[in-house]
């Protein structure tokens, strides 16, 4: 996998480079804020991974919410919807140019279905969370059905003295 590497629009309405989250561990996520199971279940997954993992290591990792429905989902959204999980936690989007630019770049994809009568409409996106390290290389994938422990191994590793520069 590439390294982390975006432009982006941030939770706080600014324009944000990937550069911008180097020197921690890195995960990245695809979803949307209106989503009804995968994205609030991955999310609160990682955060008990993260509750697992201690306060060091706590400190050392965040967590990059791309969502992939800009229509919905602006910098007040997504701030509220990463408040729900912790500091760690950032909300990202951008135009379609440059999602489409980053989840090509993560060989992902992600789709609108059709609205329904209320306007209501379902956002199609990858599951899989991508980890990198503090220095933006990509490291590995955590699948939804990874075995926990396997995850927080993988994650202390991460975090680890080990990986710093």
């Amino acid at each position: 996998m590439p390294p982390l590497e975006f432009q982006l629009m941030s939770e706080s309405g600014e324009a944000v480079e990937a550069q911008a989250f180097r020197g921690h561990a890195t995960l990245l996520f695809f979803g949307f804020t209106h989503c009804h199971d995968i994205c609030p279940a991955t999310m609160a997954h990682l955060d008990s991974l993260l509750d697992e993992l201690g306060e060091e290591a706590r400190d050392d990792l965040q967590v990059l919410f791309v969502s992939v429905d800009p229509a919905r989902d602006d910098a007040e959204t997504l701030r509220e919807y990463t408040a729900n999980f912790g500091p760690e936690f950032v909300g990202l989007t951008g135009n379609e140019e440059q999602l489409d630019a980053l989840t090509r770049r993560y060989r992902v994809t992600y789709g609108y279905g059709e609205k329904d009568s209320e306007g209501h409409y379902m956002v199609s996106h990858p599951s899989a969370v991508f980890a990198f390290d503090r220095n933006g290389e990509a490291q590995l994938l955590i699948r939804q059905d990874d075995p926990r422990e396997e995850v927080l191994s993988d994650l202390r590793r991460l975090v680890s003295d080990d990986n710093r520069s």
